[in-house]
C-alpha cells in the first residue's frame, strides 16, 4: 500500500470523484467535452495531487500540492454552480456536491496546516 492510500483525505477525495461522476452522468451530451469533462478532471485532480505530493521529499513541497488540490476543489464548486444555474444539476445534487466539498476542504486545510506547522 502506498503512503497516500492510508490518508483519510485521499480516501475522501476518491469518494468525491465518485460523487461528481454520478452527479454529472445526466448532463446533456453537448456538455460531454465541456462542463462534464471539466468537473470530472478537476475532481480527479484533487486525489492525484494528494498522491503526487505525498511522494515529495519535503513537507513544504507536499503542502504545495495540497494547495493545488484545494484549487481543484474550488474549481468543482464553481463549475457546480454554473451547472446548477444552467439546469444540469438539481438543487439536491448541487447541495450534495457542495456539502462533500466543504468536508474535503476542511480536510485539505487540516493537512496543509499539519505540513507547514501553522
Amino acid at each position: 500500500m502506498f503512503k497516500f492510500e492510508k490518508l483519510d483525505v485521499w480516501q475522501k477525495a476518491i469518494e468525491f470523484v465518485d460523487l461528481v461522476y454520478s452527479k454529472t452522468k445526466s448532463f446533456p451530451s453537448s456538455e460531454r467535452f465541456g462542463l462534464t469533462n471539466q468537473m470530472r478532471r478537476a475532481a480527479i485532480s484533487i486525489s492525484s495531487n494528494i498522491a503526487e505530493g505525498s511522494a515529495r521529499i519535503s513537507d513544504a513541497d507536499f503542502a504545495r500540492f495540497v494547495e493545488i488540490a484545494t484549487g481543484s476543489l474550488f474549481e468543482v464548486v464553481s463549475e457546480s454552480t454554473v451547472a446548477k444555474r444552467q439546469g444540469y444539476l438539481s438543487n439536491e445534487n448541487f447541495a450534495a456536491i457542495y456539502k462533500a466539498a466543504e468536508e474535503q476542504g476542511r480536510m485539505l486545510s487540516g493537512l496543509r496546516r499539519t505540513l507547514v506547522g501553522n
